[in-house]
């Protein structure tokens, strides 16, 4: 069974860092693309980046470009999403999901809160 335990959420002031977990079980972590992906209240939800475990790809949203950093540790099949100058409009329930490409991530974890106060 696929498992998906995001954690890391809070309250920070803008400017701040926040680093996001997403611990996974139940699949064969390093076969898998894990991403975050993000919906504040009334908006679409967005995807944020992610990570192909097979070959280390990873793509990041523009409006993250440069402030988010991706990254995994196979040993304890859990991805990490490092988010440095955190702006109020980064405020939003955060997401991570698996799948067998970026593209297709099927599998949802629950979400965790990150609030960016001004």
């Amino acid at each position: 069974d696929v498992q998906l335990q995001a954690s890391g959420g809070g309250l920070v002031q803008a400017g701040g860092s926040l680093r996001l977990s997403c611990a996974a079980s139940g699949f064969t972590f390093g076969d898998y693309a894990v991403g975050w992906l993000r919906q504040a209240p009334g908006k679409e939800r967005q995807g944020v980046s992610c990570l192909r475990n097979r070959d280390g790809t990873t793509y990041y949203a523009d409006s993250v470009k440069g402030r988010f950093t991706i990254s995994s540790d196979n040993a304890k099949n859990t991805v990490y999403l490092q988010m440095n100058s955190l702006k109020p409009e980064d405020t939003a329930v955060y997401y991570c999901a698996a799948g067998p490409t970026c593209l297709a991530l099927s599998r949802w974890g629950q979400g965790t809160q990150v609030t960016v106060s001004s």
